[in-house]
């Protein structure tokens, strides 16, 4: 046992704790909670400060990992309140329902919203509602009963940020392809755009699937994902996504539809790159031909 120091980032003291240099950063964590309620180990950060350098402390490493408590001096660790947090699987539930029922809303034609609301659905907006519906649902089930988060919370205000963006792109979207004055694209457009949708949505589920069996259940393993389109780019999940939704686009023929696909490609490419980034960072032997989104391009 010995005593460890808890800091805040000016320095100042927070908490003197005996502990054992054998205990986990999580066990740091529910004596800290113990001593302070209000900070739940989710709401915790701790880490070692070198100068300028800073290392977060991982919850299943031992103290000793960080040699802390390895000597008879006492050790310093300092301690960041991360806010309020708030499960990833609930983040996901919630802004994924809403622009599913949002769109299902403008669907309806509300006679406040839109002039000659009795007008018939053609068949390009019933093909998109199920091409929307099915999506959303997909990601519903997916959070539900595929995806591992290798982090159990976020800041809850993120639930705002990540909402606002679905909720507000499914009213735009659903605005605009479920409008009486909407006017079809030619069959042959459609018919193809639909079909490689499919494939793409296909795609996107298996490559979910696949980085969920990466991770056994539980723990935060990472490990270099093989097989499928794996063997190509660095995020296959996310170049089938921004295909899928270039379908959707082309299928409906819709500016609304055009800029959804380019905001959340762009957002999409940030994501690919910085993990890409963290493959070849954490992976000496990261295959070197495989591209981060796009096969044989980049």
């Amino acid at each position: 046992m010995g005593k460890l120091t808890i800091k805040s980032p000016s320095g100042k003291v927070l908490k003197e704790l005996e502990v054992s240099e054998s205990s986990t950063v999580a066990q740091l964590k529910a004596a800290y909670a113990k001593a302070f309620p209000k900070y739940y180990p989710d709401r915790q950060r701790f880490y070692l400060q070198d100068g300028e350098t800073r290392v977060s402390l991982e919850d299943e490493k031992k103290l000793s990992t960080y040699n802390l408590l390895c000597s008879k001096r006492d050790d310093v660790v300092y301690f960041r309140d991360l806010g309020p947090q708030i499960a990833w699987k609930t983040v996901f539930l919630v802004e994924y329902a809403g622009p599913l029922l949002i769109y299902l809303f403008f669907y309806a034609r509300p006679p406040f919203i839109y002039p000659a609301s009795d007008a018939p659905h053609t068949w390009v907006q019933n093909l998109a509602l199920l091409c929307w519906a099915g999506h959303y649902l997909k990601r519903e089930l997916e959070t539900i009963f595929v995806h591992r988060f290798s982090h159990g919370t976020m800041p809850i205000m993120n639930i705002f940020k990540n909402s606002g963006y679905y909720w507000g792109f499914g009213a735009l979207c659903g605005y605009f392809v479920n409008h009486p004055y909407f006017t079809n694209p030619e069959p042959t457009q459609v018919y193809t755009a639909l079909a490689f949708f499919v494939l793409f949505e296909l795609g996107n589920l298996i490559s979910h699937i696949q980085l969920r069996n990466l991770r056994p259940e539980g723990t935060t393993v990472r490990r270099i994902p093989r097989g499928f389109l794996f063997e190509l780019v660095s995020c296959p999940n996310y170049t089938c996504e921004i295909l899928a939704w270039v379908c959707f686009s082309l299928m409906t023929q819709s500016v609304a539809a055009f800029l959804f696909t380019l905001v959340g490609g762009g957002q999409m490419l940030v994501w690919a790159q910085q993990k890409h980034r963290r493959y070849k960072k954490e992976f000496p032997g990261y295959p070197k031909n495989r591209r981060i989104l796009f096969p044989f391009l980049y």
